[in-house]
């Protein structure tokens, strides 16, 4: 028997309270944010990579409004407080809840942010 997940309701989602994961990060001159993430975390990837002469991390590009998100995932922010600092930054976006909600699900499913 497999074990289900309950999905929260909006209103609970409303309240989670995003933190990054402790990736190094930075933004550059235009505001956009660069996330390094390891790509192994064994022992046998971290030697894959030194055999090949690669690098092991990844650099994740956000755009502007993942890294509007990103800065707002501090812990101390609400889900609901970041969907109204993203309606007052983009008045004019259509679905901009589905979007965001989207948006942290799926940083949330790449480890990239906690909840």
């Amino acid at each position: 028997m497999t074990k289900t997940t309950k999905l929260p309701t909006e209103d609970e989602f409303l309240l989670y309270r995003p933190v990054r994961a402790s990736y190094p990060w930075q933004a550059d001159e235009k505001g956009l944010i660069r996330i390094t993430v390891p790509k192994f975390t064994s022992k046998l990837g971290v030697k894959f990579c030194r055999l090949v002469r690669k690098e092991n991390i990844f650099r994740a590009h956000l755009d502007q409004f993942g890294s509007i998100v990103w800065e707002q995932c501090d812990g101390k922010h609400t889900v609901q407080q970041i969907l109204n600092v993203m309606k007052t930054k983009h008045p004019d976006e259509k679905n901009l809840d589905q979007r965001l909600f989207l948006f942290i699900q799926q940083m949330g499913s790449l480890g990239y942010l906690l909840y």
